[in-house]
């Protein structure tokens, strides 16, 4: 691995590797993390991985809040089950002491958080439960905004995705812009008085597609102290170059808006997690009109990671700005505001 790299905490924000594990009986949960995933963040020198979790489409929305426990019920089993390499962390301090003995860190991340629903107490269950991150959204539309596909609407956030906003800053859960529809990021950033996070974004200076931010947008979460998470997905970075560098310009464009300590990254490795999850009769051809089995060479999970650091040091970046990108950035963040209830 590279040294620069084994050097640094890397950080992924984005892995839906819990849709993986639930899919397999429930005392494989643990077997199946340490046999399967657990090499693979090794092998990329991931320190700080959070976990999304995603409700599929059969489960909206009767089952969305079933389906919402029982992820975080796998989460907190394979970290038990795992407890010599992984754990489950709260807070900043939680991160440290994790780190300080070679575990690798794990946050728990809601995706558009269908379980809760209009039921914004909910999110105070949620967050004794270890969940410190959330999105409102995700393509379609929910009880509290609208996802980047409804974009056509104009919705920002409903009556109850703005008392979710409130709820979360009180609690000390930071709220993920990332497929929230462009009025929903807008109406966040109006509203938000703590720093905000795209879990998993590109630039659409770049790519014009619904799910990368604009310019404005990504100014708009560095000027409150929040980060940009680069998503990998090589369909949302260029209409048909499928290379790392283009991954690299979308990183140094993004850099160039909202300047080195406003930028980590959100890989999204879902080639795996797909095959794992998709029955054969029904394999997924598009995703939001782009190939949904399109991926960059060498970055189809975290294993690849080290090729990021090494294409920044081909473009002659400084070894401080790659360690701040590949992780830092994300835990100054995570320091400040996880878990850290609002000042009275």
């Amino acid at each position: 691995m590279n040294a620069l790299h084994r050097q640094a905490v890397v950080a992924d924000l984005h892995n839906d590797l819990l849709c993986a594990v639930v899919a397999r009986p429930v005392d494989r949960w643990a077997g199946f993390f340490r046999e399967r995933w657990l090499p693979q963040l090794r092998a990329g020198g991931v320190n700080l991985q959070v976990l999304p979790v995603f409700v599929e489409d059969p489960y909206r929305p009767e089952g969305a809040l079933r389906r919402t426990l029982r992820m975080i019920e796998a989460a907190h089993r394979l970290a038990a089950g795992n407890a010599d390499a992984v754990v489950l962390c709260a807070d900043g301090a939680g991160i440290d002491r994790a780190l300080a003995v070679d575990r690798i860190a794990l946050v728990l991340a809601l995706e558009s958080a269908p379980g809760v629903g209009e039921d914004v107490e909910l999110l105070e269950t949620l967050f004794r439960l270890g969940v410190r991150i959330a999105s409102l959204a995700h393509f379609g539309r929910t009880a509290l905004a609208d996802g980047s596909g409804e974009d056509g609407t104009g919705g920002r956030l409903t009556r109850a995705g703005v008392a979710a906003l409130a709820e979360m800053e009180r609690l000390g859960m930071l709220m993920d812009v990332s497929h929230l529809g462009a009025a929903g990021v807008e109406h966040v950033l109006e509203l938000a008085s703590r720093p905000v996070l795209a879990t998993h974004s590109a630039a659409r200076a770049l790519f014009d597609h619904h799910r990368n931010l604009t310019d404005e947008q990504i100014r708009g979460v560095a000027g409150g102290g929040g980060v940009v998470c680069v998503n990998f997905f090589a369909p949302y970075l260029h209409e048909n170059d499928y290379a790392v560098d283009r991954l690299v310009d979308h990183i140094e464009h993004i850099v160039g808006v909202a300047g080195v300590e406003h930028v980590g990254l959100g890989p999204d490795f879902i080639k795996e997690v797909l095959a794992d999850t998709t029955p054969p009769c029904c394999e997924r051809t598009l995703v939001e009109g782009v190939p949904a089995d399109a991926y960059l060479p060498g970055l189809t999970g975290p294993a690849g990671l080290p090729l990021v650091t090494e294409a920044l040091q081909r473009r002659g970046w400084r070894d401080d700005d790659i360690v701040a990108v590949l992780g830092g950035n994300v835990l100054r963040l995570f320091h400040a505001e996880l878990g850290r209830p609002a000042a009275v």
